[in-house]
């Protein structure tokens, strides 16, 4: 089971690796096979981009599968309660 912290640094990295990834692709594959011209800045401001919703859009999904998961969960505790002592 992972801390809270170690899925911090987790996270951290990832992102990190991710974002310097995307630029990568952006200056060597993109840019020559589609003919773009963008300085290396409006590069790095792109990818800023696109790396902050991502990050958005992850943390809102997470929220939402969390918030569903934990509304099964409490359903089922209910229900097994309910078993065990013969309410319906």
């Amino acid at each position: 089971m992972q801390s809270s912290r170690q899925s911090m640094v987790e996270t951290l990295v990832g992102t990190a690796v991710g974002f310097g990834l995307s630029v990568a692709v952006w200056e060597f594959v993109v840019k020559p096979g589609w003919g773009l011209q963008t300085s290396f800045v409006e590069n790095i401001s792109i990818t800023l981009l696109f790396t902050v919703v991502s990050i958005a859009r992850g943390y809102v999904l997470r929220r939402i599968f969390n918030n569903m998961l934990t509304h099964k969960n409490k359903n089922k505790s209910h229900e097994t309660t309910d078993r065990n002592y013969g309410a319906r």
